[in-house]
């Protein structure tokens, strides 16, 4: 107590925020914060009113050692718990980190924001975009982080735009294949370019198949959207075999899961390249031939205007 009534905790922040503090300081500041935190509410809140989320938030973002961001991240979610006064104020600094460039800091705030979000009754907006902007990562960990936070958003009132986000995802990737076919360009800057786009559906084509498995209403969402058009176009994407293999996999659940879209995605794909895909649709990709794969890149199967009934 003595620490704190001598300003303790405004020169550890004061540490975090010196440009000229070396990184073992700034962690060592860093874990005599999360002790004081841990000692209980009124001492995360004595953080907090010393702009304590803001100094921490920076530091996770701009630091340049692991063990300097795991503690700031630690710090962020301990200051999460039983601390309702700051609890929205760390919520939105950890979705302001999600812009961060830093790929082990990206997966840590992910890792956070999932345990926060799960306290929180409900979601805010601007959690949207930065999350769909993190399906760009070439790194595994991150994808599944993320995708794993889209699930958990699907029982918030952001899910809506999270489904035609993901849906406007693969949608983006197909004018990416369509311009580069117009301008007849496969130079290797501009298909590294193109690679997150693509890395973004293939995870946008993931994460779709996940939150409709077992979900009626969101798949009907989903169908609602114009989903399987974009994913009989995406499993035509021969730039990116992952993207086609995620829509192939998505689109085998829809298929097997409402007979009126077997018929449509029969009719598009042709008897035969349809047997192969029910066969073994994670394979697919290896089937198509340049035809067929740009029949299923600019299809028309625009279902929803037949009145369609989806039942399982």
């Amino acid at each position: 107590m003595e620490f704190l009534e001598d300003g303790g905790v405004l020169s550890l922040l004061d540490i975090l925020n010196h440009t000229q503090s070396k990184e073992e300081d700034k962690t060592e500041a860093l874990r005599l914060l999360l002790t004081v935190s841990n000692a209980g509410r009124n001492y995360k809140e004595i953080i907090c009113e010393s702009n304590g989320v803001k100094v921490t938030a920076e530091c996770l973002a701009k630091s340049n050692t692991e063990e300097t961001q795991e503690t700031a991240s630690a710090l962020l979610e301990s200051l999460s718990h039983g601390n309702p006064k700051y609890q929205n104020q760390i919520y939105k600094s950890l979705i302001t980190l999600m812009t961060c460039s830093s790929p082990k800091a990206q997966h840590l705030v992910l890792h956070t924001v999932r345990i926060v979000q799960s306290k929180m009754k409900t979601a805010h907006h601007s959690i949207v975009e930065p999350l769909l902007n993190m399906l760009t990562s070439i790194h595994l960990d991150i994808q599944d982080e993320a995708i794993n936070l889209i699930l958990d958003l699907k029982c918030f009132d952001v899910r809506p735009i999270i489904l035609s986000g993901l849906v406007a995802l693969l949608r983006q990737a197909r004018e990416e294949v369509k311009s580069q076919e117009i301008t007849e360009v496969s130079s290797e800057t501009e298909m590294t370019a193109s690679l997150p786009v693509f890395v973004q559906q293939a995870a946008a084509a993931k994460a779709i198949r996940l939150l409709a498995e077992g979900n009626q209403e969101i798949s009907r969402d989903l169908l609602s959207l114009g989903v399987i058009q974009c994913l009989l176009s995406a499993l035509g994407n021969r730039e990116h075999t992952d993207a086609q293999v995620q829509a192939s996999l998505a689109l085998e659940y829809f298929v097997r899961s409402f007979p009126v879209i077997e018929e449509h995605v029969q009719r598009v794909m042709g008897s035969t390249l349809f047997a192969a895909f029910m066969h073994k649709p994670d394979t697919l990709y290896m089937n198509l031939d340049e035809t067929q794969a740009e029949i299923l890149l600019n299809n028309k199967a625009d279902i929803l205007s037949k009145g369609c009934d989806f039942q399982f």
